[in-house]
């Protein structure tokens, strides 16, 4: 096994650095085109963020299914810019691939870290409370596609707490906070100003907080450190 020389480390510490504050920038960027109403920034910004994310995970010696959930939003990310419903379902497909991605992750790396008994009733009554709430007033076709999609999103919340603790929880909890505000645009509900502003700034909170839990998680892992290196080369 070869032990990483100082230079090395400090240049890859170098290169995450650099690409959380690109990543930083972008979701600046983003966040203030949404909130001045310059859709131009928007468009650009926003396909940047994951891809910038993903990297810094790579960066971060990450497992490739932490990379494949990032780049998975890159896609519905792009995919949502248009405001097709064809377009929607497939960001919405998308979506659905990531969190099985994050679920697989959680699966192979994560421990039991929460009660699952306490937080599972909890998660489990959202769903079916905000399903039946948007039940009614959303399109037919798009009816049991947004309820299933639900089921699955309400799932990789709960498994974030779970599996890799808090911090990979409160971000779980964000994307699911995020998802709902898109739902109840799509069900036509009164909504608050700016409420892309709103979907963003939760979203892009949310897979900061899922992959930086999920690489906190992961270094604490019990096992030298050295090893893991070794591991994504031969692991998922």
């Amino acid at each position: 096994m070869r032990i990483p020389s100082a230079h090395g480390t400090h240049r890859t510490h170098r290169t995450r650095r650099a690409l959380l504050a690109v990543f930083a920038l972008a979701a600046a960027v983003d966040l203030t085109s949404l909130a001045t109403g310059f859709a131009p920034g928007h468009a650009v910004a926003k396909p940047l963020l994951m891809p910038l994310l993903a990297a810094y995970s790579v960066a971060s010696a990450a497992p490739r299914l932490l990379v494949a959930a990032l780049l998975c939003g890159w896609g519905g990310d792009v995919l949502l810019l248009s405001d097709a419903d064809p377009a929607f379902l497939a960001g919405m497909a998308s979506f659905a691939a990531g969190h099985v991605c994050y679920l697989a992750l959680f699966q192979a790396y994560g421990g039991p870290r929460a009660r699952v008994g306490l937080l599972a009733p909890a998660y489990a009554t959202a769903l079916v409370v905000t399903v039946v709430a948007l039940w009614p007033d959303l399109p037919a076709g798009l009816r049991v596609p947004v309820a299933g999609y639900s089921v699955l999103l309400t799932t990789m919340a709960c498994a974030s707490a779970v599996r890799f603790g808090a911090l990979t929880g409160l971000g779980g909890a964000l994307f699911l906070l995020s998802d709902t505000l898109i739902a109840t645009g799509v069900a036509d509900w009164p909504q608050l100003p700016r409420l892309e502003f709103w979907i963003m700034l939760t979203y892009i909170a949310a897979q900061f907080l899922l992959a930086g839990g999920a690489l906190r998680a992961l270094e604490a892992r019990p096992g030298p450190l050295a090893t893991y290196g070794e591991m994504r080369s031969t692991t998922p």
